[in-house]
């Protein structure tokens, strides 16, 4: 299974690869690379720990010190020759230590050293190591990299355990101590740095996690120091400061990554620092007033008085502004807008409203409809009877002849229930600049196998009180008049509901809030040389690094989502009462759909399970993703554990499991739900759950979010107004300018440019991305088996795009283009670099 190696020498040649760290400036126009500092040889020793000899205490020997010498460049990379000096009873080495005596920190990628193996197509014996080696006057313990060997703890070489076991208690924290830059250590905290007390009253916000209230995934600890103001607040960074807050080292940016990220993301920098921008001149930031006003901000840009840049008190805006000319808050075309050649207004159509639950940004929501009228689970104590006023009358006529109760036997019937999520928080998102409802939304499924919208119920809590139950209206499509504004309206009111849901729950919380805690466990508890850890590692690559950045800039009082987003300050809490209802099995893509009834289990099927929706885009390319996942996941697992008993007894594993459990998901310790990890089929099964949420779920709700949202008025994200009532000025405003009339209702100017600059940020590939079926070396192991099946994994993927690219080509899947002409891509497993709407990262990286 494993290469092994062939010393017939006591000298030893080998080559390091390391990458200099730059220094980054932040220059709106450019992130300019100063020059590099200069890293000297002698001034980094190694040394080689013997995996076969060692002391009376069972480590492995260390081999003589030696120096990096003959320095040669290729690209950002620097290559040094290293030649190990090593006495005759050394034996294989399994390891090495770094120590780096220079002023400045690198980037190690790798060492290769020149023995034979028993497989030469290894090309020798490799060391994959992507850290950052800092002085060694900070480190408080040497830096271990091992051979790229992927052991069971039972199985590691004797004189290599106890190092495995060192590393394994130098990356873990102990909730205490300050966290240094370099600092390896991964440690668990609570969501208490989303709120700022010192700024008062209005930015103060719960501690989310720790508490039956408000349950929630842990973070990673910064070790920031607590408010002056509430000790259980952690402080927080100043906004020009967040590229400065803690994560591990190794979980950074790489440096090509960050050049990309910062790139965009000072587009939206610069917008949080303006309140500024709207004193900068006569600038119209508080309202579109057509369709073709919007178009503008995609082409000329906004342009700006002469004497902004003399009037700017901030040096950053004025760099910026001054380096953009005219194509300040420019933004590149959607796509969604682009393809749409033959009818500029087809995003307003209700087959294409209907078509984006199912292969749109947020295709994890619609559910079967399996009784009428739609109920509630609520509880009706406190709430009241929240039972749907939707009425046959409503929708009777609508069901190609079928009853209602014909429709729902036969499966035509779903429901788009944004109702209970959204009416506990009613009154207090009403009192703020938004204006919602509660909304249910019933479709059914037509012959073509295209979704008719049937009705939309908008709901408000009942004006004498929560125990009463609720209020609302039903509105039918309509295609004239001003019954068609209303209609057009009722939508929108829907679309503002998804489109909060889909930022903060399915995005947010379903991949990057419940996702970093199993990095910190696995980390924490599995050794690199651990297999599942070298399967499980690729799908973290950036994931703590995305969520400290979230922290500072999107998820916190003031931040991008509360400005953007309909719940305003009640946003992450609104996450927390949605976490109370995550069920780890669930995740599972089979398992999902079989939940929201759009799927049933089906032994004939090849999956496993019929879809009630066949051209459901979202689902059949993701369950293809998901089988070959499963399948990779199992063919990796059975090279490492033939029998459950092996998992049983494998001491990080169960380690692992029991922390990712009791720690990093400690408010849901005590389910009754979560595997018991003693067979294979349980390891298999969650580990593919894992890569699933990192890569494919991550991918689809994400990289569609500038294709299909940055066109706001397809997908607003607030609405600042209730339905206007006959023989109001808003309502004479709608029957004589309807455009108009929308434009009032959802997210104004200023909201919009800030919310299309983030999601710019989040649908765009970087250029160093790692596509799901990739490793950033091929010598990430080396095991031939693992090598072998991964090969299989990549090529199954191949054949998956290509199938997607045949359905969307063929006519008879309606779903797939719809009135936009825009075929369903989220799910293709690889992407250019860029906005492209497709490709599938290994991990939850943006």
């Amino acid at each position: 299974m494993a290469s092994t190696c062939k010393l017939e020498s006591k000298k030893i040649n080998g080559t390091v690869v390391l990458v200099k760290k730059r220094a980054l400036e932040l220059v709106p126009s450019e992130v300019v690379q100063q020059q590099t500092y200069e890293i000297l040889g002698d001034k980094v020793i190694l040394q080689l720990i013997s995996s076969v000899n060692g002391d009376s205490e069972n480590k492995g020997k260390l081999g003589n010190p030696t120096h990096l010498r003959d320095e040669s460049k290729v690209g950002d990379e620097s290559k040094f020759s290293v030649t190990f000096d090593l006495d005759e009873e050394f034996g294989a080495p399994g390891a090495f230590i770094i120590k780096n005596f220079n002023p400045s920190e690198f980037f190690l990628k790798k060492l290769t050293l020149e023995v034979e193996v028993d497989d030469p197509s290894h090309g020798g014996m490799h060391f994959v190591c992507n850290s950052w080696v800092y002085p060694a006057e900070k480190y408080k313990s040497d830096h271990i990299f091992f051979v790229n060997q992927a052991w069971l703890p039972s199985e590691t070489p004797v004189k290599l355990r106890w190092y495995r076991e060192e590393e394994l208690l130098n990356l873990r924290g102990n909730g205490i101590g300050k966290l240094e830059e370099w600092d390896r250590v991964y440690d668990y905290a609570y969501y208490n740095d989303l709120g700022d007390p010192e700024k008062g009253s209005t930015y103060v916000r719960p501690i989310l996690g720790g508490s039956t209230k408000y349950p929630y995934p842990r973070r990673g600890r910064t070790s920031r120091p607590p408010t002056k103001t509430d000790p259980n607040s952690e402080s927080r960074l100043p906004l020009l400061m967040s590229f400065g807050i803690y994560v591990p080292r190794d979980e950074k940016f790489a440096p090509l990554k960050m050049t990309d990220f910062i790139r965009i993301a000072l587009k939206v920098i610069v917008q949080l620092l303006v309140p500024e921008l709207e004193s900068l001149g006569n600038i119209n930031l508080n309202e579109f007033n057509s369709f073709e006003d919007i178009l503008k901000i995609y082409g000329g840009g906004i342009n700006l008085p002469e004497d902004v840049l003399q009037r700017s008190s901030i040096e950053m805006i004025k760099e910026f502004i001054q380096s953009s000319g005219q194509e300040f808050l420019k933004y590149p075309m959607p796509q969604f807008y682009m393809v749409a050649t033959e009818d500029k207004s087809a995003w307003r159509t209700d087959e294409e409203f209907a078509r984006e639950m199912l292969a749109g940004i947020n295709p994890v929501c619609i559910c079967g409809l399996k009784e009428f009228p739609p109920t509630s689970k609520l509880d009706p104590k406190v709430y009241g009877d929240q039972t749907s006023n939707i009425t046959r009358e409503h929708i009777q006529n609508q069901l190609d002849g079928l009853t209602i109760e014909e429709a729902i036997k036969v499966n035509q019937l779903f429901i788009l229930n944004h109702h209970d999520t959204l009416m506990p928080y009613m009154r207090q998102i009403n009192m703020t600049s938004t204006k919602i409802y509660a909304s249910r939304t019933l479709l059914f499924l037509q012959k073509d196998g295209t979704l008719k919208l049937l009705g939309i119920e908008l709901s408000l809590p009942h004006p004498d009180g929560d125990q009463h139950g609720f209020i609302s209206k039903v509105f039918t499509p309509q295609e004239y008049g001003t019954e068609a504004s209303i209609w057009q309206l009722a939508k929108a009111y829907v679309a503002v509901n998804d489109s909060g849901v889909h930022q903060l729950i399915s995005h947010w919380l379903h991949t990057h809030a419940t996702i970093e805690p199993i990095v910190i466990a696995t980390n924490r508890q599995l050794s690199v040389l651990h297999p599942i850890y070298k399967l499980l590692h690729p799908h973290f690559r950036d994931t703590m690094h995305i969520n400290a950045l979230a922290r500072q800039t999107l998820l916190n009082a003031g931040g991008i989502l509360e400005q953007t987003v309909f719940p305003t300050k009640y946003a992450m809490e609104m996450t927390s009462a949605a976490y109370k209802d995550w069920v780890f099995p669930e995740q599972a893509l089979p398992a999902d759909l079989i939940k929201r009834g759009v799927a049933i289990e089906d032994p004939e099927s090849e999956k496993g399970i019929r879809l009630l929706i066949q051209d459901y885009p979202y689902a059949v390319d993701g369950l293809e993703i998901w089988s070959a996942i499963k399948s990779w996941v199992q063919e990796y697992c059975t090279i490492y554990y033939k029998t459950d008993d092996m998992i049983q007894k494998d001491t990080e594993l169960q380690a692992w499991w029991k922390e990712l459990q009791e720690e990093g998901h400690g408010d849901k310790k005590d389910e009754p739900w979560w595997p018991k990890m003693q067979t294979l089929k349980e390891l298999t099964d969650s580990c593919t759950i894992i890569i699933w949420i990192a890569s494919a779920l991550h991918a689809a709700i994400n990289f569609g979010q500038y294709p299909y949202g940055g066109y706001l008025p397809n997908r607003p994200s607030m609405s600042r107004r209730l339905m206007p009532e006959p023989g109001s000025p808003e309502f004479e405003e709608l029957k004589t300018n309807p455009e108009k009339g929308y434009l009032s209702t959802i997210t104004p100017q200023l909201q919009t440019l800030i919310g299309i600059s983030a999601i710019e940020i989040l649908s765009t590939h970087s250029s160093d991305e790692i596509y799901l079926g990739q490793r950033d070396t091929p010598e990430w192991t080396n095991d031939k088996e693992s090598l072998q099946a991964l090969e299989r994994f990549g090529k199954k993927l191949t054949e998956i795009e290509e199938k997607i690219i045949k359905m969307n080509n063929d006519k008879k899947w309606k779903n797939r283009m719809g009135p936009i002409k825009m075929p369903y891509t989220l799910l293709y497993p690889l992407s250019d670099t860029g906005l492209t709407g497709k490709g599938i990262p290994n991990s939850v990286s943006i």
